[in-house]
């Protein structure tokens, strides 16, 4: 983190559900990076810790409460930003939900619903809701997940809303072209308090370390720099792809 370029210098960033976790990691990296960053949660409380430890590192944040499933909440994130900057460069669509381990075919309809509204609608309702203010140049970024190319039996059908971000990342860089990227970052397994059920449990963890090529888990900080990478300029030529950041788990559909 030492050499850590400033390739966000004048951008304005929004990164939904991010006060804590991988959410946190890229608010943090691409505001030491130079960004003015918007953060949201869906809990007051949530906002004005994680505030306070982006300014004590010295970075320019605005915090708000958005739950991304109100209509409201989601306009207001996109007219404060507008208002106080002025414009959009880079959103950052990491809110998700997993409510439920039941299979497919056991899964409630109140289940589906969240699933769906949580990890692919609101995406794309935020998106309708930030558009107009998208600078040339711009870029958009969803965070998919591994399970996206191989849903795991006891998340499958997050792992089914997941493989709908892959679509929907190539069906918005057609749309948003040429002015703005639309890229995707597909996290392997990196501990969180999301994931903690998964990586609390030891043989698990252990199986899971063992089936990457480079035998650990991901970090946050990890899913931090390649999306840093593609919300850059570094990235200008790279649209309606996705990044697996997944230490070698096999992943191509």
């Amino acid at each position: 983190m030492e050499k850590i370029g400033k390739r966000f210098q004048g951008k304005v960033v929004i990164v939904t559900a991010s006060t804590q976790g991988i959410g946190f990691a890229i608010a943090q990296r691409l505001g030491l990076e130079g960004a003015s960053l918007v953060i949201s949660s869906r809990k007051q409380k949530n906002v004005d810790e994680a505030v306070e430890k982006l300014k004590a590192r010295g970075i320019e944040v605005l915090g708000m409460v958005c739950h991304v499933s109100d209509a409201q909440q989601r306009k207001n994130l996109v007219d404060k930003t507008v208002q106080k900057y002025g414009k959009i460069d880079v959103v950052v669509s990491n809110a998700a939900a997993n409510p439920s381990t039941a299979t497919i075919l056991e899964s409630k309809e109140s289940v589906l619903d969240k699933l769906w509204e949580v990890n692919v609608k609101t995406a794309i309702l935020l998106l309708q809701d930030a558009s107009p203010h998208l600078t040339k140049g711009s870029s958009v970024i969803f965070i998919s997940s591994i399970g996206g190319y191989n849903p795991a039996s006891s998340m499958a059908m997050y792992g089914v809303t997941k493989t709908a971000l892959l679509g929907l990342t190539k069906a918005l860089a057609t749309e948003l072209a040429p002015n703005t990227r639309v890229n995707c970052v597909a996290p392997g397994f990196v501990p969180t308090h999301f994931a903690d059920f998964i990586t609390k449990n030891e043989t698990m963890r252990k199986t899971i370390e063992g089936s990457t090529l480079l035998n650990r888990l991901g970090t946050t900080d990890d899913m931090a720099a390649a999306t840093a990478f593609l919300a850059s300029d570094d990235a200008s030529y790279i649209t309606g792809e996705t990044l697996v950041v997944a230490g070698g788990v096999p992943s191509r559909l």
